[in-house]
């Protein structure tokens, strides 16, 4: 498995989600690789309803990233599974995910946000030997500045990344690692130790520098 050091998925409470009861096999077998996955200690993670309505079987949870008490990103992971496959997906299964955290405010103009912010996770897929297919998502900046009652709040700049991706490797609990290290680093926290190397097969990336992320707590 290509970990990093971290807590075991189970700890954090995999065994949320809908649709495993009385599901293909080929299914509980993904959900259950789930809690095959290493997470870093920040990250915390919790069941979730699945959505009913994008595949007969769909397993969900939410993340946070937590420092010193602190939420700095959360997000949500979705295990989908249609064993009649979708033409869309060009396989059987798909990861969809959502990832949110705060960054500096002046990084809303910077016109390469958005393509780092999609690296992120082409990187941590990388990074964890997690083989995919048919990509897709997208990048989302929110610069806010509040007014009146709320004018003591300090300006805040939101990333939010919406991708999904359909694993290629049938290792699901290398998809829930990288997903988990996408988080961190939204969240600005500095790499973990490198794990073991990826695949030779996985595609280069050219070595892709994360931006600096603010590491505060995510406004509510």
């Amino acid at each position: 498995m290509a970990a990093v050091g971290g807590h075991p998925a189970q700890g954090g409470g995999t065994g949320g989600g809908t649709g495993r009861e009385g599901a293909p096999s080929e299914f509980r077998a993904a959900v259950a690789a789930f809690d095959g996955a290493r997470l870093r200690p920040e990250v915390q993670l919790s069941p979730a309803p699945a959505p009913r309505r994008l595949a007969p079987h769909a397993f969900a949870v939410t993340a946070s990233v937590e420092v010193d008490g602190e939420e700095l990103a959360d997000g949500r992971l979705v295990l989908l599974y249609d064993p009649a496959g979708q033409e869309a997906w060009n396989g059987e299964f798909r990861v969809v995910t959502m990832t949110r955290a705060e960054l500096e405010p002046e990084m809303a103009g910077d016109p390469m946000l958005s393509e780092v912010g999609w690296a992120w996770l082409l990187d941590a897929l990388q990074a964890h030997g997690a083989g995919y297919a048919e990509p897709s998502g997208t990048v989302t900046r929110c610069a806010s500045q509040y007014f009146g009652a709320l004018a003591d709040r300090p300006s805040s700049t939101e990333i939010e990344i919406r991708a999904s991706w359909t694993p290629a490797d049938g290792r699901f609990e290398r998809h829930l690692a990288a997903w988990g290290d996408l988080l961190c680093t939204s969240a600005g926290l500095p790499p973990a130790a490198p794990g073991p190397q990826a695949p030779a097969d996985v595609p280069s990336l050219g070595g892709v520098v994360p931006m600096p992320a603010r590491r505060r707590p995510r406004s509510h």
